[in-house]
């Protein structure tokens, strides 16, 4: 045997411990927040802008009235679906009645009787298809509403900032 195998083997001698890495993720305390991403995939209500026109175009055009506007919207719907059509949800958002004067009869008036409502999301085809396709009113006085816009969100609806939905 040599004398290697006899001697007992020499154990290095242990360093200054370095910095141990951990494989745990670092508290909270000392990293920052995740950022929040959020999507909704699903939205549970489409709004509709809408307009009612008027036919023929009279100079005493009545102001359209929340109650007015509810009774076209069911007779719409009912038209259209029957009894279903006047189940379904329909949220009056807001009213802008314009009158229309002689001397505001230019090019660039506003426009009169904007009518903004919610919808539940799975009833929104079948509400814009009876409120585009109905003509209803007195006889001699017709009626019928225009589907100015449609959309998931309100916000990105009235052009992003909502200005237009909440100026009495």
């Amino acid at each position: 045997m040599s004398t290697q195998d006899t001697q007992p083997a020499t154990q290095p001698q242990p360093q200054p411990q370095e910095q141990k890495t951990s494989k745990r993720k670092p508290s909270d305390a000392q990293s920052q927040p995740p950022p929040i991403h959020f999507t909704a995939r699903d939205p549970p209500w489409t709004y509709l802008k809408l307009q009612l026109i008027s036919q023929p175009q009279t100079k005493n055009d009545t102001l359209l009235d929340p109650l007015t506007a509810r009774t076209y919207l069911t007779a719409a719907l009912g038209q259209f679906l029957g009894l279903i059509g006047t189940s379904i949800s329909i949220d009056i958002l807001k009213i802008a009645s314009s009158s229309t004067s002689t001397a505001s009869s230019t090019s660039t008036s506003t426009p009169k009787n904007i009518v903004w409502v919610r919808v539940p999301r799975p009833d929104a085809a079948a509400v814009v298809a009876a409120l585009s396709s109905w003509i209803g009113g007195t006889s001699g006085n017709g009626v019928a509403w225009r589907v100015c816009a449609k959309g998931n969100f309100l916000g990105a609806l009235v052009a992003g900032d909502g200005r237009d939905l909440f100026v009495p």
